[in-house]
Formats: C-alpha cells, structure tokens, sequence
C-alpha cells in the first residue's frame, strides 16, 4: 500500500509521518505541495507542521496548494485522507471537514501528552482500535480548539462522527473533541499526533494502532 505525506513550506511532522509509514509497513510517498499528483498513493496522510508559516491563520494558505486539488478530488471519491494537528485545520479549510480550530482558550502553546477515547471505530483510521479504547497521544499546537456552530455539533454527535475525545480537555474544545470525520467517514482529523509515538524508540508506538487501521481497511 502507497501512502502518500503532504510537504508544505513549514511542515515539520513530514518525516514523522513518512517513517510512521515505513514502521507501519506501507510505502511512503512524498507528495510535494507544489505538484498536482499523489503519485497513485492508496491513502494520503496531512502532517503538522505550521504550513505557510501559519500566516493569515493555520491551514488558509495550504488549502490553495497544487497538491491540494487531486487530494480533495480523492476525499470525494472516498479516498481515506488522514490530517493531524496543522493537517486537520488545512483539511477544515478546504471544507473537506465542518468546523475550524481556533486559538486555545489559555492563549496559550500546548505541548503535553493527552488521554483520548475511540468514540468511533467506523472509520478507515480507527477501523484498528475499539470503541471506547482509550489513548495516550502528544499533543502540541496553538489552534486546536475545536468550534462548530451548535447545530453541526449535534449532527456530529447524533451520527457518531466524534472520532477521538480528549479525557482532560487540554484546549477548550467544544464537546472535549480530539477528532472528527467528514460524512463519508473516510476523511479524519485528529488534533494529537499518532506518528510521534509509532516506534517504541519514542517512548510508545500506540499510535500505530490509528495508522494501521487503515493498511485493514485496505484488504476488505
């Protein structure tokens, strides 16, 4: 399986996640944001990072790359697409999930490790874990307090489309929410960082129970 990682000016978990993928035993494929192509990837991971510099706001300048236009031509057509932390807000830009991540609410960087709950495992990325599982996952960001209007909260909530949840929320999120997926559920974003812990050399590799999922997904 061909996973592709997007690489934007100011992505710095690119090579995280590229060797997340190795570990996790896929093939990694750098899809590099100024080209039109996935290089026929299987799945497409968004990394974090600050994109652009985070100017503007995070995510509203990547969301016009090149490589942008066959990724959201791919999450259409049902492709499983991954964004983490700078990669969930790029794939909120691009409208491809509701809601956007605003400052947290301490005004302040948070870098920690969370516990989060599966609330879902009806998708590509989470297909791996159980419901309810819980998780201990990095965290570091500025801009991961999720907001949506209180009628896209419901709809999330009524049709189970929470993926993770944070257990001590760390951000002010609405609904303590982690992650979140699109209609089709095969687009996730997640705020924490699976890739930082997929090799027990980091302290854990938990996370590969996310990335994993979806090399499952892939078989069915």
């Amino acid at each position: 399986m061909r996973i592709g990682v997007t690489v934007f000016p100011g992505s710095n978990c690119d090579r995280d996640a590229l060797h997340a993928v190795e570990l996790m035993g896929a093939e990694p494929v750098e899809l590099w944001h100024a080209d039109a192509d996935l290089k026929g990837s299987d799945a497409v991971i968004v990394p974090g990072g600050f994109s652009y510099g985070d100017y503007l706001r995070p995510g509203a300048i990547a969301r016009f790359a090149r490589v942008m236009g066959p990724l959201e031509d791919f999450a259409r057509d049902g492709g499983p697409v991954l964004g983490v932390c700078n990669g969930f807000q790029v794939l909120c830009e691009a409208h491809l999930l509701p809601g956007a991540l605003l400052q947290n609410t301490h005004m302040r960087f948070a870098c920690d490790r969370v516990r989060v709950r599966v609330e879902t495992k009806e998708t590509p990325w989470t297909s791996g874990c159980e419901n309810g599982e819980e998780l201990t996952l990095p965290i570091a960001h500025n801009e991961g307090n999720y907001f949506a209007d209180p009628e896209t909260l419901a709809r999330l909530e009524d049709e189970g489309r929470v993926v993770l949840r944070y257990l001590e929320n760390p951000n002010g999120s609405a609904n303590d929410i982690a992650g979140v997926c699109n209609e089709g559920r095969n687009v996730v974003g997640v705020m924490p960082h699976p890739e930082r812990v997929s090799d027990p050399a980091l302290g854990s590799d938990e996370g590969l129970k996310i990335l994993r999922s979806v090399l499952a997904e892939a078989t069915v």
